[in-house]
């Protein structure tokens, strides 16, 4: 069996044998930016990143979403528990972790850093979302 993967609007699609197969928490990631993008619209760039992650947590108790904010992902090494923790600004869903950012541009060290969350976390999907870029909301869909 042959898989080909591409991005498309953001989002990664994965292609097996030409049969669309649905994308991974699609409804749940959607409803995510979609309370990123109020929180966006009403505030607009320039805030500080617990600005918004407050407002985004407002936003996902309006909307129904759960989430945790600043649960600590312990790390294993070799079977053991490092003391050193990550801490990612959301876990929606129970299965999805979401990374603010309030910068002009995000760059590889910001996508890395949802990586290693992923990982450390052992989760399929993450979100980096930037409110700091102007215009409109900024945001990638991570799969691990």
């Amino acid at each position: 069996m042959s898989f080909v993967s591409f991005v498309v609007n953001k989002t990664f699609v994965l292609i097996v044998e030409e049969n669309l197969v649905d994308i991974l928490f699609k409804d749940e990631v959607y409803a995510i930016v979609g309370a990123a993008m109020e929180v966006h619209q009403e505030l607009g760039p320039g805030f500080l990143e617990p600005v918004y992650q407050e407002a985004l947590e407002i936003e996902l108790q309006a909307r129904n979403i759960p989430f945790e904010s600043r649960k600590p992902l312990i790390i294993h090494y070799k079977g053991r528990e490092l003391r050193k923790e990550y801490i990612p600004d959301f876990i929606c869903y129970e299965q999805i972790l979401v990374e603010l950012k309030a910068m002009k541009h995000l760059s590889s060290q910001e996508e890395a850093q949802l990586l290693n969350y992923l990982k450390a976390a052992n989760y399929k999907v993450g979100l980096l979302i930037n409110f700091g870029s102007y215009g409109k909301l900024e945001w990638k869909r991570f799969v691990r």
